[in-house]
C-alpha cells in the first residue's frame, strides 16, 4: 500500500466514524453527559483510562463511576473528605481495580485543587518542549507523584518508554480537536490538534 493509498483509506475511515451517530456506542458518550468543562475533563479522563475491552463494558463501567459520583465528577472529586473515595474499593474494569480508582480520584483532587486542572497540567507539559510526548510524560510524573502503589503506575502510559499512550491521546483528542463535526469537544485551545 502506498502512502497515498494509506492516507485515502484513513481519510475514508475518519469520515465514516467521526460522526455524532457513533457517540452513543463510544466511550466519548460519557463526557458528553456533561456541560461543565471540569466535569467533561474528569469524566473523559476516567472513561479514556478504562477504554480497553468491549465498548459496552467500558461504557457500563464508566457510567458506574459517574453514578457513584452522583453524576457530578468535579464536585465529587474536589469537595469533602477523601474517605468518600473508599466506595470505589470494589470497582473493577479488567486490570484497573479499586486501588487504582481511588488513587486516580486522589490525584485528580490534587490536580484540580493545586495545579489548575488537567488542561493546565497537559498544556504546561506541552509548552515546555512543544512535544506532546514530553507533555504526556510530564503529566504522568505529576499524576503519579502522590505515592501510588506500583500496580497503579501501569495505568498511566509512559511514552518515554515506548508506549503509544493511545488512551491518553484519545482523551487529548476529545479535549483539543475542534467540535466542527459534533464529536470532540475542542475545549483546550493552547495545544494544537496537530500535536
Amino acid at each position: 500500500m502506498t502512502d497515498q493509498e494509506l492516507k485515502s483509506f484513513l481519510d475514508e475511515k475518519y469520515l465514516l466514524y467521526n460522526q455524532p451517530r457513533f457517540i452513543e456506542t463510544d466511550p466519548i458518550s460519557i463526557p458528553r453527559l456533561f456541560s461543565r468543562k471540569e466535569d467533561i475533563e474528569i469524566a473523559g479522563f476516567l472513561a479514556a483510562t478504562i477504554a480497553w475491552g468491549q465498548r459496552p463494558t467500558i461504557i457500563r463501567n464508566a457510567h458506574r463511576l459517574m453514578d457513584w459520583m452522583g453524576y457530578r465528577p468535579f464536585e465529587f472529586v474536589t469537595q469533602g473528605d477523601v474517605e468518600k473515595f473508599d466506595r470505589f474499593g470494589d470497582f473493577v474494569h479488567r486490570t484497573f481495580n479499586g486501588i487504582d480508582c481511588r488513587y486516580f480520584l486522589l490525584a485528580l483532587r490534587e490536580i484540580y485543587r493545586n495545579e489548575d486542572g488537567l488542561e493546565a497540567l497537559f498544556t504546561e507539559g506541552f509548552q515546555h518542549s512543544g512535544s506532546m510526548m514530553e507533555g504526556i510524560f510530564r503529566f504522568r510524573e505529576k499524576f503519579l507523584s502522590y505515592q501510588p502503589e506500583i500496580r497503579t503506575q501501569k495505568h498511566v502510559a509512559n511514552p518515554m518508554k515506548g508506549s503509544s499512550a493511545k488512551r491518553i491521546n484519545m482523551f487529548l483528542r476529545w479535549m483539543v480537536r475542534d467540535n466542527q463535526t459534533g464529536v470532540d469537544f475542542g475545549l483546550w485551545k493552547d495545544i494544537p490538534a496537530s500535536a
